[in-house]
């Protein structure tokens, strides 16, 4: 008799598992226009307001689809924000890390790490996290790692109260500001390796860079823009 009472029970609760995945439907998640709105995956959820708040993480390659797995140490962070009319979930970005493998083979045996973490403000008001890490070729005093600390953070301050946040991101996920940070610091010291290991936005960055007309009209002639991150496989200083 057990048995007999014990089928129905597992066949039922197999049939409501199954109602309930059948009432899910998959929504394409699309990235915002500082990476030219690709598509960065699909989630699964039974009404669109579940998917809102969720988080997607990717790597620089599998983003901008060139394949270049050297830059795989570099993931990028999403989050979706709303579904639009036509039923895409739309994301946002909120930051980007390397991965703890990466920066470990950074800083070696013998080698100074300069490890810092500031708020910095773009000209257009975004505020973003940023956590440099300097890496010299030997051991560093106590004093010129401060100094080389401290000037890291004055350059940059000074690169994102030049650029908008979608021209600074750029640069921050391309290399350019390690290379700003590199010929700023290597009068105090000719570090070996600079990197932006980390970075959590806290606002909302504006989906596209004015164009160059408009630019111009506010602020005289514009700088040449980044290729977009999407179209290239630079990807962030190697």
């Amino acid at each position: 008799m057990a048995e007999k009472q014990t089928t129905p029970k597992k066949t039922a609760l197999a049939r409501t598992v199954k109602d309930k995945w059948r009432s899910k439907r998959w929504f394409k998640v699309r990235a915002p226009g500082l990476f030219q709105h690709v598509e960065l995956g699909e989630t699964v959820a039974t009404e669109p307001e579940q998917v809102v708040g969720r988080t997607l993480e990717t790597t620089l390659p599998e983003l901008s689809g060139a394949g270049d797995t050297g830059k795989a140490h570099v993931k990028l962070r999403f989050r979706i924000e709303r579904i639009s009319g036509d039923g895409i979930a739309e994301a946002r970005f909120i930051g980007h890390d390397l991965t703890s493998d990466y920066v470990r083979r950074l800083a070696r045996r013998k080698r100074s790490k300069i490890d810092t973490a500031l708020t910095v403000t773009t000209k257009d008001g975004v505020r973003i996290v940023l956590k440099p890490v300097a890496v010299g070729e030997q051991r560093l005093q106590t004093r010129l790692r401060a100094e080389l600390r401290h000037k890291m953070v004055s350059i940059l301050n000074e690169e994102a109260e030049a650029r908008a946040s979608p021209e600074f991101v750029r640069g921050m996920l391309q290399g350019d500001l390690s290379k700003a940070l590199q010929h700023g610091l290597k009068s105090l010291y000719p570090l070996k390796k600079i990197e932006i290991r980390r970075s959590v936005v806290l606002g909302t960055i504006a989906d596209e860079l004015p164009t160059p007309e408009t630019s111009a009209v506010a602020e005289g002639p514009a700088p040449a823009e980044a290729a977009p991150l999407a179209a290239t496989g630079d990807g962030t200083a190697a």
